[in-house]
């Protein structure tokens, strides 16, 4: 960690600036630059394309040298850009600026005027932000997050047939096995991942108040919606239209939300990990070299899964916002959208750290099979269930009340205690040899 971290204000680039580096592509000043030149350049030859009248005569085999113009733009570039700024007091113009001046590097000025022809900044920002947002989402959030998933899904699998003792309101219930409770998980998450696939990253693409006035006035006879449509699919994002001057940001806001769900399934998994190893029904792989408490040297705390909780919190807090906030703006536009999209890489930033977390906690996980089972000798109790509605099937008078009075008398509830109940009961030795075989470790359904 370079030594300028440690003055950071936040911890996503101080502390955890490791974990949240490949996220700099995406969400930092140089990026969100980057992704307008991209936008604005990408523009440039949609227009040489139809062809407009006046870009006709341009060289397509200047394509790529163009492109290039983005694809290997440096954080030195993006500070020309900066600098056009403190002179403009506009970003966006700052970026045409820019762009105008690479034009003359090339000796093709004489076509720079369809650079951010007819265009407002927010066709820039509000294409540049969803294009960013889901291209981290894919090359950087995904892989980590199926990496944890597949972690859960393995030990779904490789503990499935384990049984458990399942306790509901924190007392204890109907026995489970451990590997269906890590299913549970699971499944949530796969299908907000379902449902997060199939969401459109939106982008607005319209002029200045949404309907390409500036482009209608130049060129009447151009089909200005459908090129805006074909344009922003060519970004692989979807149009929204109509809008006023911005997107309405309703879609990037179900995104946010999606992983805020996702987030808050991965809260709840946390929490019952966190309760698990309390119980002991798991231990930790010990680093002979870290410290768990500074006082009591024999601690192995579930540090983990308390960052990692802690983390998707404060993701979660930014998405929620996000998702309130951007939707609203007055009239056309206010300003308060631009400022607010700045933040976008914080929650991403404090999930990723989460789920590198999870993923390390995961790592450490060793199943404590004696504790599991000495919780389930001891908790007899738990078959009532499985005898009372046997007893229901055979019409045995009264079968909850009898198992109740028999479970509720202070006294500790054994396996001898549950053998003496059955054989008291009038009912078929067949029926009974079947109450024999339930155990608190073979009662665990499907």
């Amino acid at each position: 960690m370079d030594s300028h971290s440690l003055l950071a204000v936040s911890p996503i680039d101080g502390r955890y600036a490791r974990q949240t580096e490949i996220l700099r592509n995406y969400f930092s000043e140089y990026a969100l630059i980057r992704y307008r030149v991209r936008v604005e350049i990408e523009y440039f030859i949609a227009l040489c394309e139809i062809p407009l009248p006046q870009l006709a005569d341009f060289d397509r085999s200047k394509f790529e040298a163009l492109r290039d113009i983005y694809r290997t733009m440096t954080p030195e570039d993006a500070a020309k850009v900066k600098d056009i700024e403190k002179v403009t007091n506009h970003d966006v113009k700052a970026v045409e600026y820019f762009i105008k001046e690479r034009f003359r590097e090339m000796d093709i000025m004489k076509w720079g005027e369809f650079v951010h022809f007819g265009l407002t900044s927010q066709d820039i920002n509000n294409t540049s932000v969803p294009l960013s947002l889901k291209e981290a989402v894919h090359e950087a959030y995904l892989p980590l997050m199926k990496e944890v998933l597949g972690t859960i899904s393995g030990m779904a699998e490789e503990w499935k047939d384990i049984p458990m003792l399942a306790k509901t309101h924190g007392q204890p219930a109907s026995p489970t096995r451990v590997g269906k409770e890590f299913k549970v998980f699971q499944v949530r998450i796969e299908e907000q991942l379902r449902q997060l696939d199939i969401l459109s990253y939106p982008a607005k693409f319209g002029g200045a108040t949404g309907n390409m006035n500036a482009h209608k006035v130049a060129y009447p006879g151009i089909d200005w919606i459908g090129f805006g449509d074909r344009f922003v699919a060519s970004l692989g994002l979807k149009r929204s239209f109509p809008t006023t001057q911005i997107e309405h940001y309703d879609n990037l806001a179900a995104i946010f939300d999606n992983i805020r769900r996702i987030n808050t399934i991965l809260i709840d998994f946390c929490r019952d990990i966190w309760t698990y190893i309390s119980m002991e029904y798991f231990h930790q792989k010990v680093n002979k070299n870290e410290v768990g408490s500074s006082a009591m040297p024999h601690k192995v705390n579930p540090i983990d899964f308390e960052n990692a909780e802690g983390n998707l919190g404060m993701a979660d807090a930014v998405f929620t916002h996000l998702s309130m906030k951007l939707p609203i703006s007055r009239l056309q536009r206010d300003l308060t959208d631009s400022t607010v999209l700045r933040n976008v890489g914080v929650p991403v930033a404090h999930t990723m750290i989460a789920l590198n977390s999870l993923r390390k906690g995961l790592g450490k996980l060793i199943l404590n099979r004696p504790a599991i089972d000495a919780d389930l000798q001891r908790n007899w109790a738990v078959v009532a269930e499985a005898l009372q509605t046997i007893l229901r099937r055979e019409n045995y008078p009264n079968p909850y009340e009898t198992l109740k009075a028999l479970t509720r008398t202070g006294e500790a509830i054994t396996h001898e205690t549950i053998a003496a109940f059955i054989e008291g009961l009038d009912v078929n030795e067949s029926v009974k040899e079947e109450m024999r075989a339930i155990t608190p470790m073979t009662y665990t359904g499907f």
